[in-house]
């Protein structure tokens, strides 16, 4: 698993060797655009305002909604990533924080019509993953949604069918989502299939 530092270091060419795996079809990123397109897109339909985005990166997604008037909040733990977005969204809230522990302090402060979390979750385990997001929809408002674009299978047997067929490419490290062993704990969870190796979660407030 990539530490801090790690992704420091990746931060430059983060987005070229996305684009590589997303073009090729091939595990981790196939699907990665389509992905971020879907959210893009239903954030702008539901006109959401006030969007956090959870693992950020270089700001692919949220500088595009940033140009849409949106206002930005996020957390990451690569200070250089947080230094590259910063620059394309001047006045964004970015905050540099370890999501292993949850939001950092200034976050938790505020409310939101849309959380995104793309690529990012994979890092903690999946009983962190309940509770972070049973926290994180705490702070949408009424009618809010939180979107998780990741490596994503519908069921134990395909997560592992998957991770058979890539062999010694699988990060052993990650936790990738099975959908079905969240839904016992998020019944306004919908699933959409991207690829064979991820999928675009949804988890709105009533």
């Amino acid at each position: 698993m990539l530490s801090s530092k790690g992704f420091d270091l990746w931060a430059d060419k983060y987005d070229e060797s996305v684009d590589l795996s997303d073009d090729e079809g091939s595990y981790p990123f196939a699907g990665y655009k389509k992905i971020l397109n879907e959210i893009y897109n239903s954030i702008l339909n539901k006109s959401y305002k006030n969007i956090l985005d959870i693992g950020f990166g270089t700001g692919t997604l949220i500088s595009k909604l940033y140009n849409h008037d949106c206002k930005i909040y996020g957390q990451d733990f690569s200070k250089k990533m947080i230094e590259i977005s910063q620059a394309k969204m001047p006045n964004a809230k970015l905050f540099y924080g370890d999501i292993s522990n949850g939001l950092v302090n200034p976050l938790k402060k505020y409310k939101y019509d849309a959380i995104v979390a793309t690529y990012s979750l994979h890092h903690i385990s999946d009983k962190k993953k309940i509770i972070f997001l049973k926290n994180l929809l705490k702070k949408l408002n009424n009618g809010g949604c939180i979107y998780i674009g990741d490596i994503a299978f519908e069921t134990r047997d395909l997560h592992n069918k998957c991770m058979n067929e890539f062999g010694d490419e699988w990060d052993k490290d990650e936790i990738y989502f099975v959908v079905n062993e969240l839904l016992p704990f998020f019944p306004n969870l919908h699933f959409k299939k991207i690829s064979e190796c991820s999928g675009l979660i949804t988890i709105k407030k009533e």
